[in-house]
């Protein structure tokens, strides 16, 4: 008995020292009426008493005044008596006065008969934790008010699935559901049909896993099914650990932005047609002045040589050469309204630019007279470029007549070439400077447009430029034009190196002579031209069967023994180069030779075409030299 006792006793000294060591804690008993009976040091630390102040002292007068009045400290004691236990959280009383927040726990403590001899309370200073909580929750308040007063952007939030799980006065605003439409529901449905088709809104959430964030613009759906164009961004949220919960949508409804822009690009293509109708203006108006004046000389040689029939041969040959003159100044400007459209047929082959303008520079001299001195720089060793040689003479020729005519007294004009790599490639310089007056900076933005001069009414068309800049860019290269006002201007036409090399000369290449009895189908629209090309294959030796367009020329095959096709490209129906492909797939063997005025697509190099096409207006010689070329058999 007396071990045991002692046992016992060791027991609860071993238990009044680890609650009296306990100062987080005040941990102390009550007697059946409330009175305080023991005190731990961690009670007097954060109430404020010790144990000397509240022994056998009411724990009412740790509650607030408020909380007496109400009977609280009572009602507790009986919650724990009645069912065991009592907590709560509420404030208490230090001794000074000041409030603390605490968690209390009361429990009662019961004799081995099962009376009441007391309770056993716990109290904890919460203070700091209840601060935390109250701030947390203050932030949260006023960030879930931002949110939902923010008005002008749909912000929500979705599950790991995609299903909306917050929804603010925005989406509701730009959207058009209520809350209680949406919460649950997945976000796909505001999408389009056709984007919920082809998987967009899942493809979306999968790329905002993948890098972080998705951003897109696009038409979403309101809820009354009507479209409106959205900015969207989809973000994935986190927890502190690292895992994955959901996402953040924002939406943004800018209907009004893409109208705007609507609007600007149609104002826009509204101006840009404008500016194309006044240059389309200013070409019909500069073709008509051009043309008329060709024609008055045309018509009036062809009107004096019918009322003349009796005229001497050398007066009527001097009227046809005048009007074969005026033929070929027709050609040239023709030429030039197709090297501005970018439209002028190339018969590219690879040269050597100083090797050709060295032979071209006689005829340049004497184009020019005694009175300008034209000069030569010409690079050895330059590289090889491929170009069409009539467009590279017809360039030449307008940019060494604009620089003789900013000098009316005379002056110096270089020819130059040279090798010029850069950013855009290896390319070859051809550069003609002139000592003239120069274009001043108002005008020299639009040197390059058609009809277009500086010049003075009546001393240019004003397509020497524009043929220069449409030869050096359907060649593949450009043009720059340096020029100072009383100094000079220099033009800079550059073009690409080739690797490929010189084509060999054709043998007896100005031989009109064709095989004797050549039966020919001619297949061409239009009544004149049908008219000369027949004239010109009988001049030739040629037996000729007429078609006027590919459908009669098919059913003309059908009927006759042809040696040759010779068709038009551009025809109503059946195309010339469509023709050509049904004459191949039909008869393998029979050669077609094919003539355009221009290429209505973007210009076929030489090497690349399935027939060979004869550039319009052609002639006799030209005409003969096409055909031997399509009958000689290829080594």
């Amino acid at each position: 008995m007396a071990e045991s006792a002692f046992d016992d006793h060791a027991a609860n000294g071993r238990f009044q020292l680890l609650v009296e060591s306990v100062t987080d804690y005040a941990i102390y008993m009550l007697d059946p009426n409330g009175r305080v009976v023991t005190w731990n040091a961690g009670a007097e630390r954060f109430k404020g008493y010790t144990s000397q102040e509240v022994i056998g002292e009411h724990f009412s007068r740790f509650y607030t005044q408020e909380d007496r009045d109400a009977g609280l400290p009572a009602r507790a004691l009986k919650i724990a008596a009645d069912e065991s236990r009592f907590e709560a959280e509420g404030w208490r009383v230090r001794k000074d006065g000041t409030r603390f927040w605490a968690n209390v726990i009361i429990d009662p403590i019961r004799g081995g008969d099962g009376s009441l001899v007391g309770f056993a309370k716990i109290t904890r200073d919460i203070t700091e934790k209840r601060q935390l909580e109250q701030a947390t929750y203050q932030s949260e308040l006023q960030f879930r008010m931002l949110v939902q007063g923010v008005r002008d952007y749909a912000i929500y939030m979705l599950d790991r699935q995609g299903r909306v799980t917050s929804w603010n006065s925005g989406a509701r605003a730009i959207k058009g559901y209520e809350e209680a439409e949406v919460i649950g529901h997945h976000f796909s449905r505001f999408y389009t049909a056709a984007d919920r088709d082809r998987g967009a809104p899942q493809s979306a959430l999968e790329t905002a896993l993948r890098e972080g964030k998705f951003e897109a613009e696009a038409q979403r759906v309101r809820k009354d099914g009507s479209p409106f164009w959205a900015h969207v961004l989809i973000d994935p949220i986190y927890t502190e650990a690292g895992d994955h919960v959901g996402f953040a949508k924002i939406t943004r409804d800018i209907s009004e932005k893409i109208k705007a822009q609507d609007e600007l690009r149609q104002t826009q293509a509204a101006l840009l047609q404008s500016q194309k109708l006044q240059a389309l203006g200013e070409l019909a108006g500069g073709i008509a002045h051009d043309f008329n004046n060709l024609m008055t000389v045309m018509r009036g040689s062809a009107d004096f040589l019918l009322r003349q029939p009796d005229l001497l041969v050398e007066k009527r040959n001097r009227y046809l050469h005048v009007m074969l003159e005026t033929a070929e100044r027709a050609t040239s400007l023709t030429s030039q309204l197709l090297a501005f459209a970018r439209r002028q047929p190339l018969e590219p082959e690879v040269i050597d630019l100083s090797v050709r303008l060295d032979a071209m520079a006689e005829m340049l001299q004497r184009t020019l007279g005694n009175q300008y001195d034209l000069r030569l720089n010409l690079s050895p060793a330059l590289w090889r470029v491929e170009i069409d040689p009539t467009g590279l003479e017809t360039a030449l020729l307008n940019a060494v007549l604009n620089a003789r005519d900013a000098m009316p007294n005379g002056g110096h004009i270089i020819i130059s070439t040279s090798n010029v790599s850069g950013s855009d490639g290896d390319m070859v310089c051809l550069a003609i400077g002139d000592t003239g007056e120069g274009i001043p900076p108002e005008k020299l933005e639009r040197v390059f447009e058609p009809f277009f001069t500086t010049k003075p009414t009546g001393k240019g068309t004003g397509l020497g430029l524009s043929q220069i800049h449409g030869f050096a860019v359907q060649s593949g290269g450009s043009v720059r034009l340096e020029s100072e006002v009383g100094t000079g201007t220099t033009v800079q036409i550059l073009l690409p190196r080739t690797a490929k090399a010189f084509r060999a000369e054709a043998d007896d290449a100005s031989s009109i002579a064709l095989p004797e009895g050549l039966k020919v189908l001619l297949v061409e629209d239009s009544d004149h031209v049908r008219y000369f090309a027949h004239q010109l294959l009988e001049d030739l030796g040629c037996k000729v069967v007429e078609a006027v367009d590919g459908y009669q020329a098919l059913r003309l095959l059908e009927a006759h023994d042809v040696d040759i096709v010779f068709s038009d490209i551009v025809m109503p129906g059946i195309s010339g180069l469509d023709l050509a492909k049904r004459i191949r797939q039909d008869n393998h063997d029979l050669p077609v030779l094919l003539a355009s005025g221009y290429s209505s697509k973007q210009f076929i190099p030489a090497d690349q075409r399935e027939f060979p096409i004869l550039r319009k207006p052609y002639k006799l010689e030209t005409l003969a030299a096409g055909i031997n070329q399509l009958l000689t058999p290829t080594p």
